[in-house]
């Protein structure tokens, strides 16, 4: 009767906390979900933590908190105009995400008196440790001292008591110049266009990101400050502009572009000219597909390849601590690899019943039919039958998974990334699928020997990609699944996740797979983020890295030799790819794997070899 009680309080206090949420949000139509985890919000799906069937009060306090912030983001931010004005550094982008996140918190706070006591109980337990007071500035991470700085700036209140000694370290040491910005911020809390100019300029003022405004009045024939979005922004521009600036980057379109794409690139070459100058921070790195990237700045290049690397596993770890990870991906995985499986399964026996042999009979030409001799014995006079093996519509397919190894996955998102790809390699193994496993990040963070090498030699304009790459094959398209199961502990290994190279990595499977005798080819794409390296981006324009994907994107799929499909988990990957898809949660990978594939290999076979009977011309080098 107990648990019969709280289930159904359980149950209740969801149906009022997704209720609130769509009234808050003014949407209607959002999809609420329950999971283990943290809270998060992709378009309009918003994940909050499930609640235990006894829901004491602090757990309701702070899933009210989580709800109320997902609804005023959902109510006041403009994802599109955020995401293009988002700066290319992970950690600029964290505070650039964590103001934001201040400003529509504060103004739904404003409006609503029961939100903001569930948002500052959401803040006190999401900063201190059972409310305790923080009494130093190191225990408060630069993101969120920035955003509590902000937050009392907007509100015109202090912050809780617990945080103010060291939210008072963090005052003392900004300046004047940034406590201007901050003051700027609280002025235009209401216009998110203006608030973002602010914060870019507060990012510039404490030497984590170029400001928006200089880089809109270095481009020629530029707006000035009117103009919201600069060249340095890592993400797309409106649809017509991405469409127009990716044309330009490979050639499809020259005329029409070349007047836009001079006044972008010249903002870019001024850019460049102050980093080189002055900048010290580490930057990334992409290499080059083929065509250049427009008239006033050279392509995508490379400073020097000598350091790059494309290793096997097995020449990243011994084969004692590859037994060992594996031990541990398997223990951190046994409640989650039943439903994997069971996914896995079904998406086996379509493959195998897609591969069911079947004949035709009664010909009169082919091979014997012997099961029909009989009736030649009872009836002399009876002709031969005989029977021919029918076409079977299942091409013979190989699959190359590709998974970020950056930073950002490390933790669950990686760890179930690695148990999906054996799983599938598996599966897929038993219906005669090939499947190959690579993963992608780089050797060193903030740039490596190649870094070291530009410094070295003056440090010229232009370096291109400062860092040096680090491709892994944890399994080669050959190579059996019982030999390469151990290389996938690998990426539970500490240390060896760092930047993410997007562009060159999605080339380097590409050229791998394009070669392959296979009829059919699959790339498969795990990313948590766009391209980030933070060397190569201290030093040339913002979108480098993002503006190379794209182009190598759109060359792949120009080109048809390779279906090319994308899992982004918590970051919108359908930006980028034409075929993709984005999850909120790691959990949600294996389901989502494998229906991708599934689709795939349910499409109409006469589009599937459409696509794929082109020419393999493989991308220029």
């Amino acid at each position: 009767m107990g648990a019969s009680a709280d289930n159904s309080r359980s149950e209740a206090f969801k149906r009022a906390t997704s209720g609130a949420l769509r009234a808050i949000a003014a949407v209607p139509d959002v999809d609420v979900a329950y999971q283990p985890g943290a809270a998060g919000l992709i378009g309009k799906r918003a994940r909050l933590p499930l609640p235990t069937r006894a829901l004491p009060p602090a757990e309701i306090a702070k899933l009210r908190g989580a709800a109320d912030s997902l609804a005023v983001r959902l109510r006041y931010h403009d994802a599109a105009l955020h995401s293009a004005r988002s700066p290319a550094s992970r950690e600029a982008r964290e505070v650039f995400d964590a103001l934001e996140q201040a400003r529509v918190e504060v103004i739904g706070a404003r409006h609503m008196a029961g939100v903001a006591a569930n948002l500052e109980a959401r803040l006190l337990e999401s900063v201190t440790a059972d409310g305790q007071p923080l009494s130093r500035r190191e225990q408060l991470p630069l993101a969120q001292a920035l955003a509590l700085l902000a937050r009392e700036r907007m509100a015109g209140q202090a912050a809780p008591a617990a945080l103010q000694k060291a939210l008072g370290e963090w005052r003392e040491g900004l300046g004047d110049e940034a406590a201007a910005a901050f003051a700027a911020l609280a002025d235009a809390k209401d216009d998110q266009s203006a608030f973002a100019r602010i914060a870019r300029k507060l990012l510039a003022t404490l030497a984590i990101a170029e400001a928006e405004a200089e880089a809109s009045e270095s481009e020629e024939g530029g707006e000035g400050a009117e103009s919201p979005d600069g060249p340095e922004d890592n993400a797309p521009q409106a649809a017509g502009d991405a469409e127009s600036e990716a044309e330009q980057l490979m050639g499809a379109s020259e005329e029409a572009a070349d007047g836009e794409a001079g006044e972008e690139e010249t903002g870019d070459a001024d850019e460049k000219d102050g980093a080189a100058e002055g900048d010290e921070r580490p930057g990334g790195m992409r290499p080059p597909p083929s065509a250049p990237a427009g008239a006033h700045e050279p392509g995508y290049h490379a400073y020097a390849r000598a350091f790059d690397e494309e290793v096997t596993a097995e020449a990243l770890c011994d084969a004692d601590e590859l037994s060992r990870l594996r031990q541990q991906l398997d223990q951190q995985l046994q409640h989650l690899q039943g439903v994997v499986s069971k996914l896995a399964n079904r998406l086996q026996r379509r493959l195998l019943a897609q591969q069911t042999r079947a004949w035709e009979f009664d010909l009169e030409e082919g091979m014997l039919d012997v099961g029909r001799l009989a009736r030649v014995v009872v009836n002399p006079l009876q002709s031969l039958s005989y029977k021919r093996e029918r076409e079977t519509e299942f091409r013979d397919t190989v699959v190359t998974l590709l998974i970020d190894n950056s930073g950002s996955m490390r933790g669950r998102p990686i760890t179930v990334a690695a148990m999906c790809g054996d799983i599938l390699a598996r599966t897929l193994e038993r219906c005669a699928v090939k499947v190959e496993i690579l993963g992608f990040t780089t050797r060193a963070w903030k740039g490596g020997q190649s870094r070291e090498r530009w410094v070295a030699d003056g440090k010229p304009r232009d370096p291109g990609r400062l860092n040096d790459l680090r491709h892994i094959i944890y399994k080669a398209a050959d190579a059996p699944w019982r030999r390469a199961r151990k290389n996938l502990g690998l990426m539970l290994r500490e240390g060896l996740l760092k930047e993410n190279i997007d562009g060159e990595a999605l080339l380097w499977a590409y050229r791998r797979l394009v070669v392959r005798p296979e009829h059919r080819r699959i790339l498969m794409v795990i990313s948590d983020g766009a391209p980030v390296d933070d060397s190569t981006l201290s030093v040339n324009p913002g979108n480098y890295l993002e503006r190379h994907l794209r182009e190598v994107i759109r060359e792949i799929e120009r080109a048809g030799a390779v279906e090319l499909t994308a899992i982004g988990i918590g970051h919108d990957v359908t930006r980028y790819y034409r075929r993709a898809v984005t999850i909120v949660d790691a959990e949600e990978l294996g389901g989502t794997m494998m229906k991708k594939l599934a689709e795939l290999f349910d499409e109409d076979d006469a589009a599937a070899w459409a696509r794929v009977s082109a020419e393999r011309a493989p991308l220029v080098a």
